[in-house]
């Protein structure tokens, strides 16, 4: 019996899929190890929000609710715990008072530039240990996939957080 072309290629998504699945779990990982050293008590998602505040500039609490899938109340104590340690800060707009916007401190700017400097140094440790036959290649598959998730590039990413001084 022979396998069909589309079997062989849901076989091979079913793979890619599992692979990328395991990789998640490891920067989940990663990702509370770089978060754990920090004189700031910051949660995981804590840390979402300020990566959020950086990638899509100032945002509303709701707009901040949707984006991290909570409610609008849960998204509400979350940024009041983030004012008290510093690291954001709310605001009035002119364009739009009725709605509180929440942006970085430059704390909280500090903050998510360590922490993302040390996963990028764990990281290029992990990639360092690899033999890859097409590097450039595996790196436009990632941020396709980073772009298809609406996410910005690592490299849109700190350009923002520059900006964000």
């Amino acid at each position: 019996m022979t396998v069909s072309a589309a079997g062989r290629r849901d076989e091979a998504e079913q793979q890619v899929t599992a692979a990328l699945l395991a990789l998640s779990r490891v920067f989940v990982g990663l990702a509370a190890r770089s978060l754990s050293g920090l004189d700031e008590d910051v949660t995981l998602g804590q840390f979402r929000t300020l990566v959020l505040l950086v990638s899509r500039g100032p945002q509303r609490v709701t707009d901040l609710a949707q984006e991290l899938a909570v409610t609008s109340s849960t998204a509400t104590r979350m940024c009041n715990r983030l004012v008290r340690k510093g690291l954001v800060a709310r605001r009035a707009r002119d364009d739009d008072r009725r709605a509180a916007w929440v942006t970085l401190t430059p704390a909280g700017r500090d903050l998510i530039g360590e922490v993302m400097r040390r996963r990028a140094a764990e990281i290029g440790a992990l990639v360092a240990d690899l033999s890859m036959t097409r590097p450039i290649a595996f790196a436009a598959v990632v941020d396709a996939l980073v772009e298809a998730s609406g996410e910005v590039t690592d490299a849109q990413w700190w350009r923002r957080w520059a900006e964000s001084a």
